[in-house]
């Protein structure tokens, strides 16, 4: 077969892997019971009314979806405090980021994002042909921002900053966000990753719709895939001053968002209950994990997310597959350049205490 020849850039980017899914380790292994906590999902699901609006939405599938999510914009505006025309509604979070360079990126462009960090920030780069410059995150996995502004040069158009950060669950603070934010130059865009925002509780967390709000170049990333517990329906939001938004919306698609989505999103945002139990749920299994893994010798990285990288001692791949055969998914540190690392989202009581006995059996065999 003849093909055309592919650009060239396609060659730098590396395809995505996603955790392994439950179903396949059922069949790959011939298990019964397993437990996947290697995404940072919810535990507990979509929320009942969450559901509820999806069952409603069944006998309308006939129809195109509404391409502007009037009634989701409206409950985010409500909730937020922010205007309609600050907001896009995206295919997931990674779609919006498709977009951002899209929009932006031209070939010889520049942007800075942290290692390790969410991998889409490298993949959207690449595919528009640009380049990246990486910052180190120091050795604690904690932000340096003067480091990042330091590292922006005239070809710089965004700032990458993930916080909490995928996959250490480092923030950056306040009072250090502020500063960069007022030196940064002109025509350079921080992009805020803030897929894990509901779980932070450090009283030092930035309050980033604020400087939407004072017009900064600045776009917040959320989800409904994390907290939600909607990731099978990928829905992601972008906050933003509204010249960025308008450029936005010209490469976005007309029906990026389905029907379903939307119905489910905007209940999910009116179910405090679920949202109080899914915050709550994390900050038990914080605590749990954390004596459990006192026991046994090991400290998680300070995380202010659903999740705890940690350095295991032993060969990631090694303990992934000692793990998986007693039916426990987790991630791979050396996905994200940290082989003996391996990164773990917080799950129900029971759920943490398996990952704490499966944990120690895997490590006692290994060594």
């Amino acid at each position: 077969m003849q093909k055309p020849e592919k650009r060239g850039c396609l060659e730098k980017i590396k395809p995505y892997v996603p955790g392994k899914p439950i179903e396949e380790v059922k069949r790959e292994l011939g298990l019964t019971d397993v437990i996947k906590l290697a995404s940072n999902e919810n535990p507990l699901g979509p929320s009942p009314k969450a559901q509820e609006a999806m069952q409603e939405e069944i006998p309308r599938a006939n129809y195109y979806p509404d391409g502007n999510c009037f009634e989701l914009k409206r409950a985010l505006c409500e909730k937020l405090a922010v205007q309609e025309d600050q907001l896009i509604i995206g295919n997931g979070s990674d779609e919006i980021l498709k977009l951002l360079a899209e929009t932006y990126l031209e070939p010889e462009d520049e942007v800075i994002m942290p290692q390790p960090s969410f991998s889409e920030y490298e993949f959207v780069t690449r595919i528009m042909g640009s380049n990246i410059n990486y910052y180190d995150l120091e050795p604690d996995f904690s932000y340096d921002l003067q480091k990042m502004l330091d590292m922006v040069t005239d070809r710089t158009r965004f700032v990458f900053i993930c916080t909490p950060n995928n996959p250490t669950g480092t923030i950056a603070y306040k009072k250090q966000l502020e500063d960069f934010l007022q030196k940064l130059p002109d025509g350079v865009i921080t992009v805020l990753d803030e897929a894990y925002y509901e779980y932070a509780t450090d009283p030092e967390y930035p309050e980033s719709l604020n400087y939407v709000r004072e017009e900064k170049p600045v776009l917040v990333l959320r989800t409904f895939s994390k907290i939600y517990g909607l990731a099978g329906l990928r829905v992601g939001y972008g906050i933003a001053p509204a010249p960025i938004i308008q450029d936005l919306n010209r490469v976005r698609e007309p029906f990026n968002v389905n029907s379903m989505a939307q119905a489910a999103a905007t209940s999910a945002l009116y179910d405090e209950e679920h949202l109080r139990r899914s915050q709550e749920m994390v900050k038990n299994g914080r605590e749990q994990i954390n004596k459990g893994l006192q026991k046994i010798g090991l400290e998680p990285v300070y995380t202010q997310a659903n999740f705890f990288f940690l350095d295991t001692g032993v060969d990631s791949q090694a303990l992934f597959q000692c793990m998986l055969k007693r039916g426990m998914i987790v991630r791979t540190g050396d996905i994200f350049g940290y082989p003996t690392h391996i990164r773990v989202n917080y799950g129900t009581e029971e759920q943490n205490e398996r990952f704490l006995t499966v944990l120690q059996e895997a490590l006692e065999e290994l060594r």
